[in-house]
């Protein structure tokens, strides 16, 4: 039995006035692990049947978004930028709610920078192709391919020390408790986010671009705060109730113990972002919802992956660890 509430209740007496929760989370760990891969493979299905879309500044190409007056047709603007440049786009039409202007934002197929002189030739032929609607040069992103997979690497890298610098600290901090598993647990837990994260990307089909590896990093430093708040509790028990307890009755008391702390701290943090979101949605600006919705995932993952994920697998890597010694 992995929660023995009778037991813990005789051991463990809380404050008058509190109740602790008696959540099995060690119990039930392998429906966890069976929700979690779920969501998992709906991801992996959804990137290989429908791809995923990466930003240019990974893989390298342009962007032009164009303002104006007046009515031009989608499709005729899209031609005349073809013949300009002989390259394939693709034009989509949008207005700007922050300055009630008309756009169009052109993306060249092929992962290719345009240069100075392609860009001033593409802008003058806009220019002359439609003289009565003050056609102006919002913004042009020209990153060439090179560039872009340099970026990529260098912000993977950055994910990837920062991970292992984690379970390097957890290692150490914990290391009276069997520190370097329950780093390994973490980290673990960890990746359980970034790929909830990168799910929310490919089924929202929202490109990887900066704004995923920047939430990869803020979910990464959430998220083991979570687990050493738990992990800490696991220690200060330790040393009050020893030997009185097995290590699934350990961890499920200090999950229980730490569960409200958890769920309002989360729950505070997510509620700001998600005021950000509506507020975003409404004002449609992209750029902060692409940041924010895959955040909220983000953080909603960390707070369940500490939970479900991190200390429930530290406690069957202990387990097994006993039984082969035994």
């Amino acid at each position: 039995m992995s929660y023995d509430r009778e037991k813990i209740e005789q051991l463990v007496k809380p404050p008058k006035g509190i109740r602790l929760p008696r959540i099995d989370f060690v119990g039930h760990r392998k429906w966890y692990y069976a929700f979690s891969g779920t969501l998992l493979v709906i991801a992996l299905i959804v990137s290989l049947v429908f791809g995923v879309k990466i930003d240019i500044k990974f893989t390298g190409g342009t962007i032009a978004t164009y303002s104006y007056t007046g009515t031009i047709d989608e499709d005729d603007f899209e031609k005349t930028v073809e013949e300009v440049t002989g390259k394939e786009v693709s034009v989509s039409g949008a207005k700007d709610l922050m300055t009630g202007e008309n756009n169009f934002t052109v993306n060249f197929s092929e992962a290719i920078a345009l240069d100075v002189e392609e860009q001033t030739a593409m802008n003058q032929a806009i220019d002359e192709a439609y003289p009565d609607n003050k056609i102006e040069v919002v913004t042009v992103s020209s990153v060439s391919p090179t560039m872009g997979l340099d970026f990529l690497l260098k912000c993977i890298v950055a994910v990837a020390f920062a991970s292992v610098v984690m379970v390097i600290y957890v290692g150490l901090r914990f290391r009276k408790i069997g520190g370097m598993s329950a780093g390994v647990c973490a980290l673990v837990a960890l990746i359980h986010d970034l790929c909830m994260v990168y799910a929310t990307f490919v089924i929202f089909r929202m490109p990887l671009d900066d704004n995923f590896m920047s939430i990869m990093l803020v979910i990464l430093g959430y998220s083991i705060n979570d687990t050493i708040i738990i992990y800490d509790r696991v220690r200060e028990n330790e040393q009050l109730y020893g030997n009185k307890l097995t290590p699934s009755e350990m961890v499920n008391l200090s999950t229980n113990q730490s569960l409200s702390r958890s769920l309002h701290t989360s729950a505070t943090t997510i509620f700001s972002m998600v005021v950000v979101l509506i507020m975003a949605l409404t004002n449609g600006v992209d750029s902060i919802v692409t940041f924010t919705l895959p955040l909220i995932i983000g953080l909603i993952s960390g707070t369940y992956s500490t939970l479900c994920i991190a200390c429930p697998t530290w406690v069957g890597w202990l387990q097994h660890k006993a039984k082969k010694a035994r």
